[in-house]
C-alpha cells in the first residue's frame, strides 16, 4: 500500500510534513553529494597511480614482457582450455567438499562417551590437514598415493581433485560445527520433544539453522578453492597455469600469465559479488531495530 494512502475508506489521505519533507531532501542531497566525493576519489587515486606506473622508467621493459597484446590474445585459446578443466575439477571438488566437510562436522560435534574415538579422529584429520600447506598435501597426494598401487592409473586432475577436498574439507567442517554449535540447545529439545529422532533432528531443524548462519564463511571458502585449483598444475595437469606456462616457453614473454590471472579473477568475481551481497544482506537483517 503506498504512504500517501489512506488505511481507512474515506479518510483524507496521508501527507507529510514539512519537517519530514526537508528531511528527505536532506539525505537525497548528502546521498548525491556521497557519490560525487566517491567518484572524484576513485578517479583521482587511480589518474596517481597510473601516472607513477606509466612515468617509472622501467615500464616499457614490462610492458614488452607482461603485456604483449599479440601474445595475449595468441594465448587465450589454450588458457581458456585448460580454465575448463579446472572448472571441471572446482565442480567435482565443491561436492565431495559439502559432503565430507558435513560428515566431519557431525562427528565432531557427537555427543556421548562412546563417540570419543570418532570425536578425537575428526579433530585430529582438522587440526592436521589445516595445518599442512595445500601444495604439499597436492605433492604428498598426487605423488604419494600413486605409488600404493591402489587404483590403475589415474590421470593428474584426478588426485588434484582429491588433494582439495581432503584440504578443504577441513575448513568447512570447521565452520559449519561453529555454525551447529551456534543453534540454542532449545531447537534441539523442541524436535526431540515432537518425536523427531536425532537423525532427523539434525537433518531437519539443526543443519539448515546453521548452514544460514556460516553461509558467508561458506562461501568465502569455495571463493578460495576457485583459486587454489590453480595449483593442480604442479602435478602435471594441463589446466590454465600449465597452459600459460606452455605459452611462455613457446613465446619467450610472460603475458599468459597475465592472461590466466584475469582469467581466475573472471572466474571467481561472481561467487565474491554474491558472497558480498549475501553478506550485506545478512547483516542487514540482523540489524533491523538497532542503532546505528
Amino acid at each position: 500500500m503506498s504512504s500517501t494512502s489512506s488505511s481507512v475508506p474515506g479518510a483524507p489521505a496521508f501527507s507529510p510534513s514539512g519537517v519530514e519533507l526537508d528531511r528527505r531532501r536532506y539525505r537525497r542531497t548528502q546521498g548525491k553529494r556521497s557519490v560525487l566525493i566517491s567518484v572524484a576519489s576513485t578517479v583521482i587515486f587511480a589518474v596517481v597511480v597510473l601516472g607513477v606506473l606509466f612515468s617509472s622508467s622501467g615500464w616499457p621493459q614490462v610492458q614488452a614482457s607482461f603485456f604483449d597484446w599479440n601474445t595475449m590474445v595468441s594465448s587465450v585459446g589454450p588458457i581458456l582450455v585448460g580454465l575448463w578443466l579446472n572448472i571441471q575439477v572446482l565442480v567435482v571438488a565443491a561436492i565431495g567438499v559439502a559432503i565430507f566437510g558435513s560428515l566431519l562436522a557431525i562427528a565432531r560435534t557427537l555427543r556421548g562417551p562412546i563417540f570419543t574415538p570418532i570425536r578425537l579422529l575428526a579433530a585430529g584429520y582438522t587440526d592436521i590437514f589445516r595445518g599442512v600447506p595445500v601444495l604439499l598435501v597436492l605433492y604428498l597426494v598426487g605423488f604419494g598415493l600413486p605409488g600404493l598401487n591402489l587404483f590403475d592409473r589415474m590421470p593428474a586432475q584426478f588426485w588434484g581433485t582429491i588433494a582439495l577436498i581432503l584440504c578443504y574439507s577441513a575448513y568447512v567442517a570447521e565452520v559449519l560445527r561453529a555454525g551447529i554449535e551456534a543453534v540454542h540447545p532449545s531447537q534441539r529439545l523442541a524436535a526431540r520433544a515432537l518425536g523427531l529422532s536425532h537423525a532427523k533432528t539434525l537433518r531437519l531443524v539443526v543443519m539448515p539453522q546453521a548452514v544460514r548462519k556460516v553461509t558467508p564463511a561458506l562461501m568465502n571458502d569455495f571463493v578460495s578453492m576457485q583459486k587454489d585449483v590453480g595449483l593442480i598444475s604442479v602435478l602435471g595437469a594441463v589446466d590454465a597455469i600449465r597452459a600459460a606456462q606452455i605459452q611462455v616457453a613457446q613465446e619467450y614473454n610472460f603475458s599468459p600469465y597475465v592472461v590466466a590471472g584475469i582469467l581466475f579473477v573472471l572466474l571467481s568475481l561472481p561467487m565474491i559479488r554474491l558472497t558480498d551481497w549475501f553478506t550485506a544482506r545478512a547483516q542487514k537483517r540482523e540489524q533491523i531495530g538497532g542503532a546505528v
